[in-house]
């Protein structure tokens, strides 16, 4: 690991988007207007509010994107509670980058790939899908399934509708858990959307969401022919620490801080289950 990587860097806070009624975006940069550091998609850092604590999140932007680094963060504890309340100007500190990024040189490059994301989970897909599309030549066809338990749960839907929608065969399917008066799109769960939109099971597939989410959505992958050695899934939400010290993201043999977050579905196999 880079030693620098555990070195907080100061990081000012230029820009603060909500989501969802849960789910803020936060766009960081450091004192000197530049981006704290370079990562790869799928890699995390470390969000630190002195004196109150510090927790991981995924980096949501495209490593593509220079002039800063965004974190959309649900509000789901006491840290948390606390970032939310932040504003434009104020400061907090951040390090990393942290984790096995998913493989967009080594096994995606050349491939038609499939997102699949439940609520927040499309955050760490987000970094990836960006950069896929900064690098569109080098990619096949994109299909994106999300859902979110209702339409004010969609994270980053305007840029979903005004860009990722206009992409160039890229295909996005959006559901909801229930039905709304003003919701013109698919109703139901994400894992039973994905048998129905007709996927290409010689695509790569990426996932993440609720644990649950995943586990029934691998299963309808596997029923229309994906193979677990082309599946991968982000588990950052037992990162702890991350540089393989606490022991609190330990699943089976392996670390999530260090072996992950990224793993393939076969990877994931060999451990305990717990996942």
């Amino acid at each position: 690991m880079n030693t620098e990587s555990l070195i907080p860097v100061v990081g000012v806070i230029t820009d603060v988007r909500r989501d969802t009624p849960d789910v803020k975006t936060f766009r960081v940069v450091t004192p000197d207007g530049k981006k704290p550091f370079d990562h790869l998609p799928g890699q995390c850092a470390m969000v630190s509010i002195p004196g109150v604590g510090e927790s991981m999140f995924s980096i949501t932007s495209s490593p593509t994107n220079t002039e800063f680094m965004e974190f959309s963060i649900k509000k789901c504890g006491c840290v948390t509670e606390v970032i939310h309340s932040l504003e434009v100007g104020q400061q907090i500190t951040v390090r990393g980058p942290y984790g096995r990024n998913f493989p967009v040189e080594e096994d995606l490059k050349g491939k038609d790939l499939v997102f699949v994301a439940g609520g927040i989970g499309l955050a760490p897909l987000r970094s990836v899908i960006n950069y896929v599309r900064h690098y569109r030549n080098n990619y096949g066809k994109v299909a994106i399934v999300y859902g979110a338990r209702s339409s004010a749960d969609l994270v980053d839907i305007e840029e979903i509708k005004n860009e990722w929608m206009n992409e160039k065969d890229f295909d996005v399917y959006l559901t909801i858990d229930r039905e709304e008066a003003e919701w013109d799109k698919h109703v139901g769960f994400v894992p039973s959307y994905v048998k129905e939109v007709g996927l290409n099971p010689n695509a790569t597939a990426l996932l993440c969401g609720p644990p649950i989410m995943i586990k029934f959505t691998l299963q309808a992958l596997l029923e229309l022919g994906f193979k677990k050695e082309k599946v991968y899934t982000t588990l950052e939400l037992k990162m702890k620490c991350g540089v393989g010290k606490c022991g609190r993201c330990n699943v089976g043999s392996k670390y999530v801080c260090k072996d992950g977050p990224v793993f393939r579905m076969d990877e994931i196999d060999e451990l305990t289950g717990e996942y």
